[in-house]
């Protein structure tokens, strides 16, 4: 009994340091002008851009129906990548998404207006 009582004394010694909302993270340091690639306008549909994302857009996956020659979500694996962007899944595709493969797809998302 005196076993149970210590251990309840225990956590509840430990709850409000365990409470206590941890520092907020630094600033993400500003990146360097020049030499680094710009970014992609607001907005743009690129291949870093989540696949549930493109989905949404009836004109990104029109595209996307049109180059992959299937509905991506019929995909079984699709609840499982449509978080991810294509560029993320790429390396587990087990080359199923080719480097010519994906060309063409941000291909057709540039052309997206």
């Amino acid at each position: 009994m005196k076993l149970i009582v210590c251990a309840a004394l225990l956590s509840l010694s430990a709850a409000p340091a365990l409470a206590q909302q941890a520092p907020a993270p630094a600033p993400a340091p500003a990146p360097a002008s020049g030499d680094a690639a710009a970014p992609a306008p607001a907005g743009a549909l690129t291949l870093d851009t989540p696949i549930e994302t493109l989905v949404a857009n009836p004109k990104a996956k029109a595209a996307l129906d049109q180059v992959l020659q299937t509905d991506i979500t019929a995909n079984p694996f699709y609840d499982q990548i449509k978080t991810l962007s294509f560029n993320q899944v790429q390396p587990l595709s087990n080359g199923q998404l080719s480097d010519d493969l994906l060309k063409k797809i941000g291909e057709a998302l540039a052309a997206i207006k």
